[in-house]
């Protein structure tokens, strides 16, 4: 098989295609013959050494891909063979061949590509339970979203459409009309976001903050907040705001987290919450609940993923840098 390794911590250029041999399939697990593999923001910061969670450089890093099941283990039926599926990995998805376990690998919607289906995991489940698990997010909501043309930002305004909530997103000023296109309700500056977004609401502020950002972001979004509102943290984008790592831009990115102290937070009946969906990973029955129910979604066409740009393999250098430079919108997969 081929993979896509970190070979060591470093700018895009440290990715390289490996060869290895092709996994053997386990008890209860499936083998899935890779057509398209989900690129996130996780996996620069692993790259970069910034993640904890995932493995040292070397590694080949992947949480999501779409495929083909080649082979199955004991245990699981044999015509399970053929099936056109998603499955959630943890690491190793930048691979042409994976194995995971059965319960992992759902068949996709009929109408999705392989490359919108390896859009859905990741980003559409993050965005599903920030917004319909932990915020509760209901018909005349108004709910802002940071940088609204990634791959989170363009799910959180499909589900919100669903649900009759109204998005504010932010977005650089070359991305506004685009979201336009997709039906925001209001596509803005990220400087002063918190003014503008309490203009927008005749200063009532929003139900729901999603801000992945970190640093003075999070005081902007929780100062964007109604009363009974919830800044739901979700990301850290501002540490590695290029393709490489910046020391004192992390640094005071960092030295920029609000701390939140909970008299005042119950006084103004504010919440704060995290989500980081690597830390839910063994959580199967929430996950592939709300994989589904995204799924939904997908066949009653309310959600069609946006798939920014597909990257071969041997280009994967250009798929990082992609997200590093901000230039999304939507998501960026691998294809083998």
């Amino acid at each position: 098989m081929r993979q896509v390794w970190i070979t060591k911590k470093g700018g895009p250029e440290v990715l390289q295609v490996r060869e290895a041999k092709d996994p053997e399939v386990g008890p209860g697990e499936v083998r899935v013959r890779v057509r398209a593999a989900g690129v996130n923001f996780a996996d620069t910061m692993a790259r970069l050494g910034l993640y904890d969670a995932a493995p040292q450089p070397p590694c080949v890093v992947g949480y999501e891909v779409s495929g083909v099941i080649d082979a199955v283990g004991t245990g699981v039926p044999a015509q399970r063979v053929g099936e056109k599926v998603v499955a959630l990995t943890r690491f190793g998805g930048y691979s042409d061949v994976v194995c995971v376990p059965a319960e992992r690998a759902l068949v996709f919607p009929a109408r999705l590509s392989f490359a919108q289906a390896a859009a859905l995991p990741v980003q559409w489940l993050t965005a599903w339970h920030m917004l319909v698990e932990l915020g509760n997010v209901r018909k005349g909501h108004t709910v802002l979203v940071q940088a609204a043309a990634g791959g989170v930002g363009t799910a959180v305004l499909q589900i919100c459409k669903r649900i009759g909530a109204k998005v504010i997103g932010t977005a650089s000023p070359g991305k506004h009309a685009r979201l336009r296109e997709l039906g925001i309700d209001h596509a803005i500056d990220y400087r002063d976001f918190d003014k503008t977004v309490l203009q927008i609401t005749n200063g009532r502020g929003v139900e729901v903050a999603l801000d992945a950002v970190a640093g003075s972001s999070f005081k902007r979004s929780y100062r964007s907040l109604a009363p009974a509102g919830k800044l739901i943290m979700f990301g850290a984008s501002a540490v590695t705001p290029g393709t490489s790592l910046n020391v004192f831009s992390a640094l005071g990115t960092v030295i920029g987290m609000p701390v939140f102290f909970p008299i005042p937070m119950m006084r103004t009946n504010k919440g704060v919450l995290g989500v980081n969906l690597g830390g839910l990973w063994e959580e199967t029955a929430l996950l592939l609940g709300e994989l589904r129910e995204v799924f939904r979604g997908v066949e009653e066409g309310a959600f069609t993923p946006l798939v920014d740009l597909e990257v071969p393999f041997a280009e994967a250098p250009r798929a990082h840098a992609r997200l590093g430079e901000r230039g999304n919108v939507g998501k960026v997969v691998l294809v083998p």
